[in-house]
C-alpha cells in the first residue's frame, strides 16, 4: 500500500511537470521581449539554468512591477514546488517501504 502512494506521488509530480513545462517557457519568453535585462543576465537556454530557477523559486519575480510577469511566473513556481514534494514525498515512502520489508 505505500508503494502505492509512492507512486500516486510520483503521478502528482508529472502534473507539476506538465504544469512546469506550460508555464515556464511563457515566462521566459514574457521576460525576453519586456524585461531585456533581466533576460540577458541569463542568456539564451535558461530553461533550466540554476540561476533563472532561484529567481523563479525565491519569487524574485515579485519585485518587478509586472502583473502579467507574475500572472505567468507563480503558476510556473507552484508546478516547480509541487514537481520537487511529489519527488521527496515518493522518496520518502519509498524508503518507508523498503524499511519495513
Amino acid at each position: 500500500m505505500i508503494l502505492f502512494f509512492a507512486l500516486c506521488f510520483v503521478g502528482v509530480a508529472i502534473a507539476g511537470f506538465c504544469a512546469f513545462v506550460i508555464f515556464w517557457p511563457l515566462t521566459l519568453v514574457h521576460v525576453r521581449d519586456r524585461h531585456g535585462a533581466l533576460g540577458a543576465q541569463w542568456g539564451e537556454g535558461a530553461f533550466l539554468k540554476p540561476v533563472a530557477l532561484r529567481w523563479l523559486l525565491s519569487g524574485d519575480y515579485r519585485r518587478i512591477a509586472d502583473t502579467s510577469l507574475s500572472g505567468l511566473a507563480t503558476p510556473a513556481r507552484i508546478s516547480l514546488c509541487v514537481i520537487m514534494f511529489g519527488l521527496l514525498m515518493a522518496g520518502l515512502l519509498a524508503l518507508w517501504a523498503e524499511a519495513f520489508a
